[in-house]
């Protein structure tokens, strides 16, 4: 238990350039806060005594008042899970966040079906990035190494290793699909789930389609002003 949470303050310290000491981190960061009453939460959910789930319930509460994160008790967080900054963040009660994923404020994990006891929730595998109020809606998997990009609207499965952006999300990249070797240790952490030079896939077709369009129409030109 407390090597956990050791790894919680010491994935802040590797993420978050502003954290300047463990006391300051302990002290003044409520995405850690809510991480730890989580823990706590969770240990009183899991027991499946309704008083203790119901005192799970309210530890939760407590937790929202205090940082502005929701999470659901019976969502499952591995070691090292860092929510920077965290107001507004949801997340639902069937998730499942691997170890040393990162979310920032505005997040939703959330559900897309009403039956109870089904898993409703996404499942976050190891080293997730997911950007600033993204929503990642149902019970699919983002694969390891993922990155979504602040404001997607994920609604279905990310490969392992790929970033995807945009309403709905679509993958940006699909080199990275395929490339788990580029999420070994020492890979480059993309804040808020985006790395620079990345563009909208769509973004990208529409301009080729008008430079297409200008080289067509500059060749009609030619073929106009030689008819004359």
């Amino acid at each position: 238990m407390f090597t956990t949470l050791k790894e919680d303050i010491q994935a802040i310290l590797e993420r978050d350039p502003a954290a300047r000491s463990r006391f300051e981190i302990i002290t003044t960061y409520p995405g850690l806060h809510a991480v730890w009453l989580h823990r706590l939460a969770h240990l009183f959910w899991s027991t499946r005594f309704r008083p203790l789930q119901w005192f799970a319930r309210l530890l939760a509460m407590l937790a929202r008042w205090l940082t502005g994160i929701e999470i659901h008790p019976g969502a499952r967080l591995g070691r090292g899970v860092f929510i920077d900054h965290g107001m507004g963040v949801v997340i639902g009660e069937t998730t499942e966040i691997g170890d040393h994923c990162t979310i920032y404020q505005g997040v939703t994990l959330g559900g897309t079906s009403l039956v109870k006891g089904s898993k409703r929730h996404p499942t976050l595998e190891p080293r997730v990035v997911v950007g600033a109020g993204a929503k990642v809606l149902g019970p699919f998997t983002v694969g390891e190494g993922a990155r979504i990009g602040s404001n997607a609207v994920v609604v279905k499965a990310v490969p392992a290793g790929a970033t995807v952006i945009g309403i709905p999300a679509r993958v940006v990249d699909e080199q990275y699909a395929d490339s788990m070797a580029r999420q070994v240790a020492g890979d480059r952490f993309a804040a808020y789930g985006v790395m620079p030079g990345q563009q909208d896939p769509v973004d990208v077709v529409l301009h080729q389609l008008v430079d297409e369009l200008k080289r067509l129409q500059e060749e009609l030109d030619q073929i106009k002003r030689a008819q004359r």
